[in-house]
């Protein structure tokens, strides 16, 4: 689609602002009203429609697109996205283990075990650990606590939490990111230790180098859209 606007500025409505093209106030692929908590959210988004050129290219705006999906998807279904959030915790990646060659078995130890730890202590979210890919019952009381941590979240923050959970598979990095526990390449770094493990025993594989560059930026953008939602961000830090 070609650029049809020239100015991009932000605007108070109430409690929450907006993003403006040419003076009419931005709606989503829904039609949705484009409100949005804070001015420096606002402004991420100003910025990324300000940066097209003659072309608008969908791709190169993720937090504009991570606003859409909160308002358009999150919103209307809630109790669902909660509930899809919370299964990962039944299958989360870093309860499943290799049991060789050993090398990555202590690899995974050493990047997973700590997360684990965290979320025991944070949600009292004691998850177990099993070996190979078949899921294991785990803990009603974890799950329980772990749906409760993903239900506190805002629609804006469940729209983040979504995008890194899917992203990583893993509901555990997915809240590590979110509460400020890693940062975009720690959440990347920590969700591919298999395939980084594989790629310095095998050699690279392009098809598996573009899907890891497809996780890399959303972890990117996805830690960009939560520090904007954060204090910090809407202080403009």
């Amino acid at each position: 689609m070609r650029r049809f606007y020239k100015v991009v500025s932000v605007a108070r409505e109430g409690d929450a602002f907006t993003v403006t093209l040419d003076g009419k106030k931005m709606r989503t692929r829904a039609k949705a009203p484009f409100h949005l908590p804070n001015e420096a959210l606002a402004r991420a988004i100003a910025n990324e429609w300000e940066d097209q050129g003659s072309t608008i290219k969908p791709q190169s705006m993720p937090i504009t697109r991570l606003a859409g999906t909160a308002i358009d998807r999150v919103s209307p279904a809630r109790s669902r996205v909660i509930d899809e959030l919370a299964a990962y915790g039944e299958t989360d990646l870093l309860c499943h283990r290799a049991d060789r060659p050993a090398e990555l078995v202590t690899r995974q130890d050493t990047a997973w075990r700590p997360l684990l730890d965290w979320a025991a202590q944070k949600y009292s979210a004691d998850l177990k650990v099993t070996i190979g890919i078949l899921p294991q019952p785990q803990p009603k009381q974890a799950l329980a606590a772990l749906r409760g941590a993903v239900a506190g979240f805002d629609d804006m923050m469940l729209a983040g939490l979504h995008s890194a959970t899917t992203a990583s598979g893993s509901l555990i990095i997915g809240l590590a990111l979110a509460e400020g526990r890693i940062d975009a390449a720690g959440a990347f770094e920590i969700s591919q230790v298999d395939e980084t493990f594989q790629i310095e025993r095998w050699g690279e594989d392009a098809e598996l180098e573009e899907q890891r560059a497809g996780i890399r930026a959303d972890m990117e953008s996805t830690a960009i859209f939560i520090r904007f939602l954060s204090d910090q961000g809407a202080k403009g830090g």
